[in-house]
Protein backbone atom coordinates (compact mmCIF):
# COMPACT_ATOMS: atom_id res chain seq x y z
CA UNK A 1 0.00 0.00 0.00
CA UNK A 2 1.10 3.37 -0.70
CA UNK A 3 0.73 6.56 1.33
CA UNK A 4 1.58 10.12 0.91
CA UNK A 5 2.40 11.48 4.43
CA UNK A 6 2.80 15.55 4.69
CA UNK A 7 4.26 18.09 7.30
CA UNK A 8 4.29 21.88 6.36
CA UNK A 9 4.69 22.41 2.71
CA UNK A 10 6.67 18.71 2.39
CA UNK A 11 5.42 15.50 1.22
CA UNK A 12 6.80 11.86 0.98
CA UNK A 13 5.55 9.05 -1.07
CA UNK A 14 5.80 5.84 1.34
CA UNK A 15 5.26 2.51 0.39
CA UNK A 16 5.08 -0.60 2.25
CA UNK A 17 6.84 -3.34 1.14
CA UNK A 18 7.05 -5.54 4.06
CA UNK A 19 6.99 -5.20 8.38
CA UNK A 20 10.55 -3.45 8.34
CA UNK A 21 11.13 -2.47 4.34
CA UNK A 22 9.76 0.44 3.27
CA UNK A 23 10.52 3.10 0.03
CA UNK A 24 9.98 7.12 1.10
CA UNK A 25 9.88 8.86 -2.07
CA UNK A 26 11.62 5.58 -3.81
CA UNK A 27 14.02 5.07 -1.46
CA UNK A 28 14.81 1.67 0.23
CA UNK A 29 14.36 1.98 3.85
CA UNK A 30 15.19 -0.19 6.63
CA UNK A 31 13.21 0.08 10.02
CA UNK A 32 12.01 -1.02 13.60
CA UNK A 33 9.12 0.88 14.82
CA UNK A 34 8.24 -0.37 18.19
CA UNK A 35 5.81 1.33 21.19
CA UNK A 36 7.33 1.79 24.51
CA UNK A 37 4.66 -0.48 26.63
CA UNK A 38 1.63 1.72 27.81
CA UNK A 39 3.44 5.84 26.43
CA UNK A 40 3.10 7.69 23.16
CA UNK A 41 6.94 7.18 22.78
CA UNK A 42 7.81 5.11 20.19
CA UNK A 43 11.30 3.82 19.37
CA UNK A 44 12.65 3.93 15.31
CA UNK A 45 15.25 2.61 13.85
CA UNK A 46 16.01 3.56 10.05
CA UNK A 47 18.84 2.27 8.51
CA UNK A 48 20.69 2.06 11.94
CA UNK A 49 20.48 5.29 13.60
CA UNK A 50 18.00 5.45 16.51
CA UNK A 51 15.14 8.06 17.01
CA UNK A 52 12.40 8.31 19.59
CA UNK A 53 9.52 9.91 19.09
CA UNK A 54 6.15 11.07 20.94
CA UNK A 55 3.65 10.28 18.53
CA UNK A 56 -0.36 11.93 19.28
CA UNK A 57 -3.26 11.55 17.05
CA UNK A 58 -5.46 14.64 16.35
CA UNK A 59 -8.15 15.18 14.05
CA UNK A 60 -6.41 16.76 11.12
CA UNK A 61 -3.62 13.46 11.77
CA UNK A 62 -0.51 13.39 13.96
CA UNK A 63 1.61 15.54 15.89
CA UNK A 64 4.87 14.08 16.25
CA UNK A 65 7.38 15.33 18.98
CA UNK A 66 11.02 14.49 17.49
CA UNK A 67 14.20 16.05 18.09
CA UNK A 68 12.39 19.21 20.04
CA UNK A 69 10.33 19.79 17.28
CA UNK A 70 6.73 19.40 17.16
CA UNK A 71 5.45 18.47 13.33
CA UNK A 72 1.92 18.22 12.11
CA UNK A 73 1.36 15.17 10.08
CA UNK A 74 -1.46 14.25 7.53
CA UNK A 75 -1.53 11.03 6.12
CA UNK A 76 -3.81 9.83 3.14
CA UNK A 77 -3.62 6.49 1.16
CA UNK A 78 -3.48 5.86 -2.59
CA UNK A 79 -7.68 5.93 -2.78
CA UNK A 80 -7.55 8.65 -0.67
CA UNK A 81 -5.44 11.21 -2.30
CA UNK A 82 -7.02 9.97 -5.75
CA UNK A 83 -10.33 10.80 -4.60
CA UNK A 84 -9.47 14.53 -3.52
CA UNK A 85 -7.66 15.06 -6.29
CA UNK A 86 -10.75 13.89 -8.57
CA UNK A 87 -13.37 16.17 -6.54
CA UNK A 88 -10.68 18.99 -6.69
CA UNK A 89 -10.78 19.42 -2.89
CA UNK A 90 -7.62 21.20 -0.87
CA UNK A 91 -7.44 21.01 2.54
CA UNK A 92 -6.33 24.35 4.17
CA UNK A 93 -5.83 25.52 7.87
CA UNK A 94 -8.34 28.16 8.58
CA UNK A 95 -8.94 29.77 12.24
CA UNK A 96 -7.35 29.04 15.09
CA UNK A 97 -4.35 26.60 15.97
CA UNK A 98 -4.15 24.93 19.85
CA UNK A 99 -0.69 23.96 20.78
CA UNK A 100 -1.15 21.09 23.17
CA UNK A 101 1.65 19.45 25.26
CA UNK A 102 3.10 16.49 23.93
CA UNK A 103 3.48 15.21 27.38
CA UNK A 104 3.15 16.26 30.73
CA UNK A 105 5.96 18.54 32.37
CA UNK A 106 7.34 21.49 33.76
CA UNK A 107 7.08 25.02 31.50
CA UNK A 108 10.85 25.82 31.41
CA UNK A 109 11.22 29.10 29.51
CA UNK A 110 8.72 30.90 26.97
CA UNK A 111 9.97 32.43 24.08
CA UNK A 112 6.97 34.50 22.94
CA UNK A 113 4.08 36.87 23.80
CA UNK A 114 0.79 37.28 22.54
CA UNK A 115 0.37 39.35 20.17
CA UNK A 116 3.78 38.19 18.87
CA UNK A 117 4.01 37.28 15.20
CA UNK A 118 5.77 33.51 14.50
CA UNK A 119 6.97 31.56 11.49
CA UNK A 120 7.00 27.57 11.44
CA UNK A 121 9.95 26.55 13.41
CA UNK A 122 10.04 29.06 15.24
CA UNK A 123 11.06 28.37 19.23
CA UNK A 124 7.89 28.62 21.68
CA UNK A 125 8.41 26.49 24.66
CA UNK A 126 10.75 25.10 26.58
CA UNK A 127 8.80 21.95 28.49
CA UNK A 128 10.90 19.80 30.77
CA UNK A 129 9.84 16.23 30.85
CA UNK A 130 11.59 12.84 32.68
CA UNK A 131 14.67 15.33 33.11
CA UNK A 132 14.79 16.51 29.85
CA UNK A 133 14.03 19.51 27.82
CA UNK A 134 11.76 19.87 24.81
CA UNK A 135 11.86 22.67 23.11
CA UNK A 136 8.26 23.02 21.05
CA UNK A 137 8.80 25.12 17.93
CA UNK A 138 5.70 26.51 15.94
CA UNK A 139 4.51 23.70 13.39
CA UNK A 140 2.74 27.06 11.27
CA UNK A 141 3.00 30.50 10.72
CA UNK A 142 0.96 32.73 12.80
CA UNK A 143 -0.08 34.94 15.48
CA UNK A 144 0.13 34.09 19.29
CA UNK A 145 -3.39 34.89 20.22
CA UNK A 146 -3.43 33.32 23.83
CA UNK A 147 -0.66 32.07 26.03
CA UNK A 148 -2.08 30.10 28.56
CA UNK A 149 1.06 29.29 30.38
CA UNK A 150 4.20 30.80 31.81
CA UNK A 151 7.85 29.74 33.31
CA UNK A 152 7.20 27.19 36.01
CA UNK A 153 3.97 25.88 35.49
CA UNK A 154 2.91 22.24 35.41
CA UNK A 155 1.18 21.15 32.61
CA UNK A 156 -0.55 17.50 31.66
CA UNK A 157 -0.51 15.80 28.70
CA UNK A 158 -2.25 16.95 25.68
CA UNK A 159 -3.23 20.92 28.10
CA UNK A 160 -3.58 23.58 25.65
CA UNK A 161 -0.45 26.01 26.28
CA UNK A 162 -1.06 28.72 23.48
CA UNK A 163 -3.17 29.32 20.62
CA UNK A 164 -2.49 30.56 17.09
CA UNK A 165 -4.41 32.19 14.79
Amino acid sequence: MKYVTSTGDESFEIEINGENDLLVNGQRMLIDFRSVVGQSVYSLIVNGKSYEALVQPTEEGLEVLLHGQLFQVSIEDERQRRLRQSTGSTTVRRGEFHLKAPMPGLIVTVHVREGQEVKTGDRMIVLESMKMQNEISSPTDGTVRTLRIKPGDNVDQNQVLLTLG
